[in-house]
């Protein structure tokens, strides 16, 4: 099993912040079905401030590049994307349309 930490930010905002959260409560089954189809075995998602790291630990089958194409070709998975555009912003080194970059390690114990 691989891990891998992504960190995005969001809009600095209370209430957005507030409501991204919410949303994240109560994650649509279909967005929850779709990461496991990825490959994806476990996700969490942290916070501080406005900035977000998530870990996902994923089977030896997966990659992002899968996972892009899964996700660009299902229309829950665009409208779960599409609305939470709105409450994050690109890290300032990211590509167009870029959102979660993925971290180097920098420590292991």
């Amino acid at each position: 099993m691989k891990k891998y930490c992504l960190a995005l930010d969001m809009v600095d905002d209370p209430e957005l912040i507030a409501k991204y959260e919410k949303y994240h409560q109560n994650v649509w089954p279909e967005i929850k079905q779709s990461i496991l189809d990825s490959g994806i075995i476990h996700m969490e998602i942290y916070r501080i401030l406005n900035r977000l790291l998530m870990i996902i630990e994923v089977d030896e089958n997966f990659s992002f590049e899968a996972k892009n194409e899964l996700d660009k070709n299902n229309p829950k998975v665009q409208e779960w994307e599409g609305l939470m555009s709105k409450f994050q912003q690109q890290l300032p080194n990211s590509k167009p349309g870029e959102k979660w970059q993925l971290m180097d390690k920098v420590f292991s114990l």
